[in-house]
Formats: structure tokens, sequence, C-alpha cells
């Protein structure tokens, strides 16, 4: 007797999950439909292809093209229309409607949807209406060139910002999201990737960090994070990390600037900053991007 692997079975069910929560008439086409969606479960590679080329040159177009492929069941144009609209690229930033996506895509094996709706932190039946009928997804809200606040906290690090390249201005929201939704200071994360990476994130040292937050193969393990240079799952891991050291050190920014760079064990040891000239540095270079307090070294 034939028996449906759970791989299947998941895909049936998530397509009739998505077919029971559409509006009536096209939950209907969606029915009379099944086998078709069930077929469309991922993109094929001319769709994907388009899909990652527009992302970079016209978020909203790849909105509008992961919208149609989303209805009619693929799970990794559900991945990416919800990575859209987490982050509110070219389309507003709608957490709730990104975390039904991530939910329908995890449901059918998409394990960075996965991945990602452990990090939003958040649960939602809420789809877009582009996913429900056809109809274009709206246009996120233009955003101001320079933020004010960034002006008058601190003025190197927002030049830093400023002077990114376009196809990198995501990588600040991005950071500054993830940064919140694990409660660190947006502006600590935003220092520390730019200490590390410069904001590349294909980057890797000497000593094999990788990515955007320089994590090493061992603490990329540690918090559970599968492709080191994937941007989202890199700083989601490096905030992670920031996160259980500010707990560790009490906010003490210095000690965590300086067990980022060393390890936790080597701070402990010296109970202080360690007395390495590279990591020395480092704390003081953290510090100059983020100014809470001045070095003792």
């Amino acid at each position: 007797m034939f028996m449906p692997s759970l791989r299947t079975t998941s895909r049936l069910i998530s397509s009739s999950l998505l077919c029971s929560i559409l509006t009536f008439n096209f939950a209907t086409h969606c029915l009379a439909n099944s086998e078709k969606i069930k077929e469309r479960n991922n993109l094929t590679p001319s769709f994907l292809k388009q899909g990652i080329k527009l992302e970079n040159e016209d978020p909203w177009k790849a909105a509008s093209l992961y919208c149609i492929e989303a209805r009619q069941g693929s799970t990794e144009a559900q991945y990416r229309l919800a990575m859209l609209f987490a982050f509110g690229q070219g389309v507003p930033e709608d957490r709730a409607a990104a975390a039904s996506l991530l939910s329908i895509a995890a449901e059918q094996g998409h394990q960075e949807a996965a991945n990602m709706l452990e990090t939003i932190q958040y649960s939602s039946d809420k789809l877009p209406q582009c996913v429900l009928t056809n109809v274009q997804p709206p246009h996120a809200p233009k955003p101001p060139e320079v933020p004010q606040t960034f002006v008058q906290d601190n003025r190197t690090l927002d030049n830093v910002l400023a002077s990114l390249p376009k196809e990198k201005r995501w990588l600040i929201s991005m950071i500054q999201k993830i940064a919140t939704w694990h409660d660190v200071d947006p502006r600590l994360a935003l220092s520390i990737v730019n200490v590390e990476s410069h904001f590349q994130h294909t980057a890797i040292s000497n000593a094999n960090a990788m990515g955007l937050m320089q994590l090493i193969p061992a603490t990329a393990e540690r918090f559970n994070v599968q492709d080191a240079f994937d941007a989202s799952q890199n700083v989601k891991g490096g905030v992670k990390y920031l996160r259980w050291l500010l707990k560790r050190y009490r906010g003490n920014v210095e000690l965590v600037a300086a067990a980022y760079n060393a390890g936790e064990g080597a701070v402990d040891k010296y109970k202080g900053i360690p007395p390495y000239p590279e990591t020395q540095e480092y704390v003081k270079r953290v510090l100059h991007f983020y100014p809470q307090s001045k070095p003792n070294i």
C-alpha cells in the first residue's frame, strides 16, 4: 500500500490550510486547482532568478511576482514575500503578514522560513491582500534619506550608514529590526557590524570568521546559524550572542565588546578587558561608533 511521506502530507495540509483562509471566491478556485497548487510548491529556476534580480533592483516588483506565486502555493515565494514584508522592502513593513506567510511556508518544510519565524517571535493569521486576491501589493513609504536622530546621536556612525551604497541600505533596517526583536540596542549591533565586516556579508577572516558579524564556526553552531553568509541568519546569530553577553556582563558594553572579540573565557580570566592589543583596539573602535562610555584601557 502506498503511504505518503511526511513532507507530501505536510504539503497537502498546507495547501488545504492556504485555501481555507482565503476569501470564498478564491478559495473555491483554489480547491478546484489543488493539484496544480501542490505541483507549484517551489518556484521554478527562471522565476526564482527573476525574483532575486528584482529584489535588488525593484523590491516592489519582486513582491508583485511573489504574490502571484504565493497564491499558487509556492513555499519559496511565500518565504521571500514574508522577508520583504518583515523588513519593509518594496512593501510596507508588516510583521503580522510576514509571520503568517512564514508559518505557511514553514509548515510545508521550508527550513529558512522556520528559522526566520523563530527570529521574529510572532504569530498571526493575517495574510497580505495580494495573496488572498488578485491585487497588487502596497508600496512601501519612501524612507528619509538620513534619519534626524542618527545625526543627533552619533554623526560618526551616521556618516558610515549614510555612505553605504544603495544596494546595502536594506541591511540597516534589517539589523535594526532583528536587534530590536532581541532587546539589543540597534546602534550597538550596527557598530559591531561596521567594525567586524564594514557591512560586507561575504567577509571572511583568517580565523574563518564569517559574514556581517564575523561568526566563527563554533559561535554559528552555538546560535543555530546554518548559513553564516546569509545576512539575516548571520545577524540573528550575532545579535543573540550580543544579547547573551549583555546579560552575562550586566550591560557593560566594554566587556561585551571585548568578549565578542576575544571570547568570554578571556574576559573572565583577566576579570576585564584582556591585555591583547587587538582586543584593546577593537573595544576602542566599537566605543568610537557606540560612545556610551570610555574604555578603561
